[in-house]
């Protein structure tokens, strides 16, 4: 939460000329609904059903771009379906730049708390280790402009790719 998935992937997405999906957006527009109204009415498990499915479907897509929900990887299938997806690219930022990034941001339920620096740390020891169980490259984020961190992920992705 807050490392700048959507930012990053976008611009990583121009770069490669491939297009971009985020799958919360395309779970709000299938569902014509934001994710804080869905987790209202639903619950996380509800919200985590629909990302299940919405991840399968987007990860069947060739050529794209995907930014995932924070919490996609806390299920095993999600895990499974994205490592079997593509190049799997981790933005790793620590607790105190998430707080930075989410502070005034009202779309984020998990974090609607009057501590969501706890939230965020609880968070982070749970998805981390599944984060990088899955990843191909391990990014860090803190105080990097996304240009930046965009250029590191085209120059990792070469590695692992060269032709």
């Amino acid at each position: 939460m807050g490392a700048g998935k959507s930012t990053i992937g976008r611009l990583l997405a121009k770069e490669l000329r491939l297009p971009f999906k985020d799958s919360d957006k395309e779970i709000e527009q299938r569902c014509g609904a934001n994710i804080p109204w869905i987790f209202d009415v639903e619950g996380e498990p509800g919200f985590r059903e629909r990302e299940r499915s919405m991840l399968a479907e987007l990860c069947e897509l060739n050529g794209v771009v995907l930014a995932t929900g924070g919490g996609a990887v806390l299920r095993d299938d999600n895990r499974a379906v994205l490592k079997a997806g593509g190049d799997v690219v981790y933005l790793f930022t620590s607790v105190a730049q998430q707080l930075n990034r989410t502070a005034r941001d009202r779309n984020r339920p998990l974090l609607r708390t009057s501590d969501p620096g706890k939230v965020l740390r609880e968070l982070m020891a749970v998805r981390d280790p599944l984060y990088r169980e899955i990843a191909d490259i391990v990014i860090e984020t803190d105080q990097r402009p996304p240009r930046m961190v965009v250029q590191e992920i085209l120059e990792r992705l070469q590695a692992l790719r060269p032709d």
